[in-house]
């Protein structure tokens, strides 16, 4: 099960690095532009993850990561050269995958140093959400995870099924808490899920 934890993981670090490629590519950026944001996106939520956790950095000691980040983004280009444009539902859909296996795989890892479940949820939202944060922060683009739309939201209820089902099995609660992640963010996308707290307001009128 650990070796199906590990390449499940890079599955995961490799769909963010395309995330990351994509937008570099909708963003007119050069190869050094491509490699720092497939690096940010694949790598940046599960270094914080570590960090709180006071974990080892897990691609620090296992540079096989940064090869599977390199091979998605090659891969990437070498698709997006025989295209000219790529829809931005394209990206939305390669980052919501990417959500939902981080999700689970955050709270897999904070689950597995024997942190609270409460913790191990959040931790599923950091490895997620932060990433992706860091992506558009460096392309200029207003994060995801603030925009209307339900993003961190999705992560936390996949991530508590995951932690509700680990303890029973551990191949279903990853399969469930990912797919529940994924379905929750892709309905969002398409109806406009959100958690209004505000009405709308004019600021002319005090």
């Amino acid at each position: 099960m650990d070796t199906f934890f590990y390449w499940f993981d890079h599955l995961g670090v490799a769909v963010f690095a395309v995330s990351g490629t994509l937008l570099a590519f909708r963003k007119n950026m050069d190869g050094f532009g491509v490699v720092v944001l497939a690096s940010a996106t694949a790598v940046g939520g599960g270094t914080v993850r570590d960090l709180i956790l006071d974990l080892p950095v897990f691609w620090a000691y296992d540079p096989t990561y940064i090869y599977t980040i390199l091979a998605a983004a090659f891969t990437t280009i070498l698709w997006l050269r025989l295209r000219d444009y790529i829809h931005q539902k394209t990206l939305l859909i390669a980052d919501a995958i990417g959500l939902a296996f981080f999700t689970v795989m955050g709270a897999q890892k904070a689950l597995e140093a024997g942190f609270p479940a409460v913790v191990c949820v959040v931790m599923g939202t950091v490895t997620a959400c932060f990433g992706g944060m860091l992506r558009d922060v460096l392309a200029r683009d207003i994060p995801m995870v603030l925009k209307g739309e339900l993003y961190a939201t999705t992560c936390l209820v996949g991530g508590s099924v995951y932690v509700l089902l680990a303890p029973y099995t551990a191949l279903t609660a990853l399969l469930a808490g990912g797919l529940v992640t994924l379905l929750l963010r892709l309905a969002a996308i398409r109806w406009q899920w959100s958690l209004n707290v505000f009405h709308e307001h004019n600021e002319g009128h005090r």
